[in-house]
């Protein structure tokens, strides 16, 4: 860890380095010192856990998007269009359930808007993929705040250690109150550690989770514009890349 690392750069013995690092310092403290810092570990094991899976989500999803935009306007009905969609798609679920909609709404015994109606549907498709990409975000909020509180409560246990050991010997040797002192400040540090990487991811996947949501709600708008149009109304459809001409046969 990079403290031991500052401890053993800033002494010249060995000795002294491996007095002052972390284990010491955490055995400075005792059991409450231990048990804060296995809390934030695994604070800090969930962070990254959360984060490397929610990215890896939210490119699926970006990917998806690409797919949509190059393959499902080019097909002659949503069903076709649907079909050339992974399975799994977030915008084959719109799809989905948007022709699902369509279909039911001729079901209804109250008189309803079919718009209206295909817009509710949709609508929560929507809703049910974004409420899937913010899973998890809350716990970095909540690391991200708590962390840094959940360190000091391990600084305020050292500092209180120091002004015992100085009680008790009646006068501030730095031999006696350097192990809780430094216990405290590891203590510190360690919270920040475990914070500052959670609110960057929280941000950083939010601002994407916005992004995705901003895609879903233009196809979502475009596919029912299509169906309440009939097939008469569907965003361009971007033209395809341009294929490589065949290299000319080198005449013997």
């Amino acid at each position: 860890m990079s403290i031991l690392f500052l401890t053993a750069a800033g002494a010249a013995n060995p000795d002294v380095a491996a007095q002052f690092g972390l284990i010491p310092a955490l055995n400075e403290g005792g059991p409450i010192s231990w048990s804060i810092f296995i809390v934030m570990v695994i604070m800090s094991i969930f962070s990254f856990y959360i984060m490397f899976t929610k990215l890896f989500e939210q490119q699926k999803v970006m990917n998806q998007y690409k797919e949509v935009r190059a393959q499902f306007w080019r097909a002659a009905t949503l069903e076709e269009g649907a079909a050339k969609l992974d399975k799994n798609s977030a915008y084959r679920q719109v799809v989905d359930d948007g022709i699902a909609a369509q279909k039911q709404h001729s079901l209804l015994t109250d008189p309803i808007e079919a718009h209206d109606w295909l817009h509710g549907a949709m609508a929560r498709s929507e809703d049910s993929i974004n409420n899937k990409l913010a899973g998890g975000l809350p716990f970095l909020a909540t690391v991200g705040a708590t962390a840094p509180f959940v360190g000091l409560l391990g600084t305020v246990i050292g500092i209180y250690s120091a002004l015992i050991k100085i009680g008790i010997a009646g006068q501030a040797d730095i031999g006696k109150i350097a192990g809780p002192v430094g216990e405290a400040l590891i203590m510190t540090a360690i919270g920040l550690f475990v914070a500052v990487p959670a609110v960057l991811a929280y941000n950083w996947l939010q601002a994407r989770n916005k992004t995705i949501a901003r895609s879903l709600a233009t196809f979502s708008n475009d596919v029912l514009g299509y169906i309440s149009s009939g097939g008469r109304v569907k965003p361009a459809v971007p033209a395809a890349a341009p294929s490589k001409p065949a290299p000319a046969a080198v005449k013997k």
